[in-house]
């Protein structure tokens, strides 16, 4: 890489980390990014998946706050996204880059929908259980329908990660009981366990640029810090309206890509 190239994919790295740490779909800005420098698909995604690894626990760690007393679910959801974010990295080596081209725009879309409507999907959720009588809320640990969701999600997030966040928070957000800043702690988590035991597995199996990795991982670490700051601030309305912006640009590249 030239002086340049390598200041873009700094700079896309601290992008991608305050992004990743919000909301996600940090990938979208670096992954480009590293195509324009020259770099072949699978060898920019895998290093894109090793470098966003200390954004994600610097960001986790800038939510430690709301992430008190949540060591349990952590846990169990932690469990079901490591396997499934092996998967992923088992897949990306054996599918085609288009075999997820199709089904990503139209989950992430929705995505979009849930995390919009989730307040008044829950308001829904919570009459329904009344008007049967009901007297217990909602499964606090998401039952097995989020332990199911979270699984595909990750092994998504494993394979290539775009809008992952997106898809977590859409998830969570209606099957758990709990505020919109307390999921987003557990889902930069849930984003480093994927992107970390996909890293692991790329480490043996995969070629790696480790210059492109060095500098997304000290930008994404920054930005990691800089995204808790600002992602802690923000009101649970306007906080859904910047998931819902960026997934909207997402789906927009997804589908400029599969039309390129």
């Amino acid at each position: 890489m030239t002086i340049w190239e390598m200041l873009a994919v700094l700079v896309a790295g601290i992008g991608a980390g305050t992004i990743n740490t919000i909301v996600g779909s940090g990938t979208l800005i670096t992954f480009p990014v590293l195509l324009a420098t020259g770099l072949p698909p699978v060898v920019a995604n895998v290093s894109n998946t090793i470098g966003l690894v200390p954004g994600s626990i610097s960001g986790a760690i800038g939510y430690r706050k709301e992430l008190a007393g949540q060591r349990a679910r952590i846990l169990r959801l932690g469990a079901t996204a490591l396997v499934g974010g092996l998967i992923g990295a088992i897949l990306l080596l054996w599918l085609p880059s288009s075999a997820f081209d199709t089904i990503v725009p139209v989950l992430i879309g929705l995505a979009l929908i849930l995390v919009v409507l989730q307040p008044k999907l829950s308001a829904a959720l919570k009459r329904r259980r009344e008007n049967r009588g009901e007297t217990t809320g909602p499964h606090p640990d998401g039952g097995p329908a989020l332990l199911v969701g979270l699984l595909l999600a990750s092994a998504y997030g494993g394979y290539f990660g775009a809008a992952q966040g997106v898809l977590y928070l859409s998830l969570m957000g209606l099957l758990l009981n709990d505020s919109l800043q307390r999921i987003n702690g557990v889902k930069n988590i849930l984003g480093a366990v994927v992107n970390g035991v996909a890293a692991v597995f790329f480490l043996f199996v995969a070629e790696v640029d480790w210059t492109a990795v060095l500098l997304i991982a000290v930008g994404s670490a920054l930005g990691g810090q800089l995204g808790a700051r600002i992602g802690r601030r923000l009101p649970p309305t306007v906080l859904r309206g910047v998931i819902a912006l960026v997934g909207l640009v997402a789906i927009t590249q997804l589908l400029l890509k599969q039309t390129s």
